[in-house]
């Protein structure tokens, strides 16, 4: 339980957006609207939607952390949202009557989640400051020399 506070105080907006998905992909029906002659239209919103949710969770955790943990981001911003969307889709075919999974479904989730994670790594690369030492394999405390070896002992 404590787990699950901690995540909804540091990455509030990515809960929200993750519960709208669950919402939005297990209504019963959804209203028809002008953009339904939109071709592919309902794989555009997949994209749209998954890609959405995946650069919020790079912003936030990227706000939460100055050092990015590429592992950590690897799984819950690019592996979980695929993952979960598989289930939905999965939920959809087996589990509702007005809803059906669909393959290319998934694949525009997971474009959408790519194409976030693309933007996430580009930001990380050109946006956020990195300290000049970090750069050369030196720490603050200065005890390794400029190709990242550790310094001999001072005596």
């Amino acid at each position: 339980m404590r787990f699950l506070n901690q995540i909804i105080r540091k990455y509030p907006f990515s809960v929200v957006c993750i519960c709208l998905i669950w919402v939005l992909s297990l209504t019963p029906f959804l209203p028809e609207t002008p953009l339904d002659n939109v071709v592919l239209i309902d794989k555009w919103v997949h994209v749209v939607m998954y890609g959405g949710t995946c650069g919020v969770i790079w912003l936030e955790y990227l706000r939460q952390h100055s050092q990015p943990d590429y592992g950590k981001l690897f799984f819950w911003a690019f592996l979980a949202p695929i993952a979960m969307s598989g289930v939905l889709e999965l939920m959809q075919e087996y589990l509702t009557t007005t809803r059906n999974g669909s393959w290319l479904d998934l694949a525009a989730n997971a474009i959408g989640v790519t194409l976030a994670g693309l933007a996430g790594a580009v930001a990380v690369r050109f946006l956020i400051p990195h300290s000049p030492t970090a750069s050369r394999g030196i720490s603050a405390s200065g005890n390794c020399s400029s190709d990242g070896r550790p310094s001999p002992p001072a005596r």
